[in-house]
């Protein structure tokens, strides 16, 4: 006897040694009406759960279980289906001819039972519970199995979790299972938080390559670089004897010479582990040497990080903006970084024309100049003030300046009658100017430089109708900074306009303004990158300008240091 949708027949009808069963006819008929004659229905969701809270049910009761999985010693009946399915871990495991897919219990090493009972849960369920206390694990657990969505979960779980405490273990645990980004954001939050990432035990646990990594980092965020100092200090005395000998690399990403003066003679020079480290010694030279000498004196550990709220900014001094007109009374500052212009104290004598600009330390200074061509200004740029100091012994124009060794020249230029060859040098901590060996020919508007110790002035006007050949130049723009030459040669420099503005910002070669060849002052901002030896169009000045001062000093941005 079978049983036919509720009809039983006989076996001579099951077999077709009879006649087949009637078939019973519709109970009514239907005609299809606003929108066919077919329903689809689907209940994904819905079927979805019921059916994994019923095998979730078999799992408990051990009911079509087919496996054993053993972690730790604790075992777990599953279905070798649902796994399989849900891990391609298991689906590789259970599907080919494996031992492992014969055998009944299988053993898996490398995880805590904890996680595997956490996973189950998620494969049977969808969902799981991740703590601060079980989610390494059940990262560790979701990336062996393969199970892409749990282990991203815990990855953005574990970037929640993030503090000062933690954040250097976060990192080197995302560095170990390839996790780029949380990587990343542990690097980016611990160079934010540096002050107090450094108080916990995990920064004292560093490798000497992961604490260079941060130290060294132009992004690095402090408020001052006496930080970064003892924080380096307290490193290495956590385990001094072996950590001794490492003092010197650590110490040459500290920016030393933008210490405190007086903290430097205390602190670092005052330091017995320093004191007996001869491989420092060039370091604190090289300190004390910029605490004299100021901007003259440059290298990567003399320009402030940004977060300390200092910024090297090219400031612009007077200048022109039609041909014959001299009386821009603006000085600004260009900050290459951010794009900004910031206007700073106007210069009191703004009708000035064919004057000579320096900087000395990080003040700049303001000399001759057609009308009172013997008053020297000095901007203050800590007080945004300009204030007269001691006047040149022999007024003049078209001279230039220039500062070695900590103090400023002011050399060659015009009185009105003719070229000079006097040299004159100032010393501001005694406020005097004092001649010095002339020039061995009289000259006025000379290329001035101070390098390795010496003075170097090249070319310029001998009279009023001649100019020098002793020094071409025609294709290459030569700058000097402190030891190193850089010298471009490129014709996309040769368009250069004349009369333009040139300085050294951030470790490349800005010119700004000119006057080009329809005797029009311009607005342009070139930028060459030694690097790259790449030159490229910047921001725009805010004027068309010529004829101007044009130097590099480090100033305090309120602005960036709020934030």
């Amino acid at each position: 006897m079978v049983l036919i949708l509720g009809r039983r027949t006989t076996r001579e009808e099951s077999t077709g040694t009879g006649n087949p069963p009637a078939v019973k006819r519709k109970v009514f008929e239907m005609q299809p009406k606003n929108g066919g004659d077919v329903l689809d229905i689907s209940a994904a969701a819905s079927h979805g759960e019921t059916l994994l809270q019923v095998l979730d049910e078999f799992r408990a009761s051990q009911t079509f279980t087919d496996v054993v999985v053993s972690v730790q010693g604790r075992e777990f009946p599953c279905h070798r289906a649902v796994l399989s399915a849900c891990s391609v871990y298991f689906r590789a495991m259970f599907c080919n001819d494996h031992r492992e897919s014969r055998a009944t219990l299988v053993e898996i090493n490398g995880i805590q039972a904890g996680a595997m009972e956490t996973f189950l849960q998620y494969v049977y369920s969808g969902r799981a519970c991740i703590t601060t206390h079980n989610v390494q694990y059940l990262f560790e657990a979701s990336s062996l199995f393969q199970i892409a969505t749990l282990r991203d979960a815990c990855a953005s779980f574990l970037e929640e979790q993030m503090d000062p405490c933690n954040c250097l273990g976060l990192q080197r645990f995302a560095d170990t299972h390839s996790l780029k980004q949380l990587a990343a954001r542990c690097r980016a939050y611990a160079l934010h938080n540096f002050p107090e990432v450094a108080q916990h035990e995990e920064f004292l646990d560093l490798q000497q390559e992961e604490l260079e990594e941060h130290i060294a980092n132009d992004e690095l965020c402090v408020p001052r670089e006496e930080v970064v100092f003892e924080a380096v200090m307290r490193w290495v005395y956590h385990s001094v004897e072996h950590r001794r000998a490492q003092l010197r690399d650590l110490l040459r990403h500290v920016r030393l010479p933008l210490l405190h003066p007086n903290y430097f003679i205390q602190k670092v020079e005052g330091d017995q582990l320093i004191q007996n480290a001869p491989e420092c010694y060039q370091l604190l030279h090289e300190a004390r040497r910029y605490h004299v000498l100021g901007n003259e004196m440059m290298s990567p550990r003399t320009r402030p990080r940004r977060s300390t709220g200092f910024s090297e900014v090219i400031v612009v001094v007077g200048g022109c903006e039609r041909v014959g007109t001299f009386s821009l009374p603006y000085t600004e500052c260009y900050d290459p970084f951010t794009g900004e212009w910031r206007s700073l104290a106007k210069h009191p004598e703004f009708t000035k024309s064919e004057y000579a600009v320096c900087a000395l330390r990080n003040d700049l200074l303001v000399s001759g100049g057609r009308i009172n061509s013997s008053y020297v200004w000095m901007y203050n740029s800590q007080l945004n003030l300009w204030i007269r100091v001691a006047s040149l012994s022999k007024g003049r124009w078209r001279h230039k300046m220039c500062v070695l060794l900590g103090k400023a020249y002011a050399v060659g230029g015009y009185d009105g009658q003719s070229c000079l060859s006097s040299v004159e040098v100032y010393d501001s901590f005694s406020n005097r100017w004092a001649e010095v060996a002339p020039l061995t020919v009289a000259v006025s508007s000379p290329a001035v430089a101070g390098c390795t110790g010496r003075l170097l002035v090249m070319g310029g006007e001998p009279d009023e109708h001649s100019c020098s050949d002793k020094v071409r130049g025609r294709q290459c723009v030569c700058v000097c900074v402190c030891v190193c030459v850089c010298v471009c040669v490129n014709r996309q420099m040769l368009r250069l306009d004349e009369c333009c503005g040139m300085s050294v910002c951030n470790g490349k070669i800005f010119v700004l303004g000119g006057r080009g060849e329809n005797g029009e002052s311009t607005d342009s901002i070139l930028c060459y990158d030694p690097s790259s030896s790449i030159i490229t169009s910047v921001a725009a000045m805010p004027r068309p300008i010529s004829h101007h001062g044009c130097i590099t000093i480090h100033r305090y941005t309120e602005k960036l240091h709020r934030t």
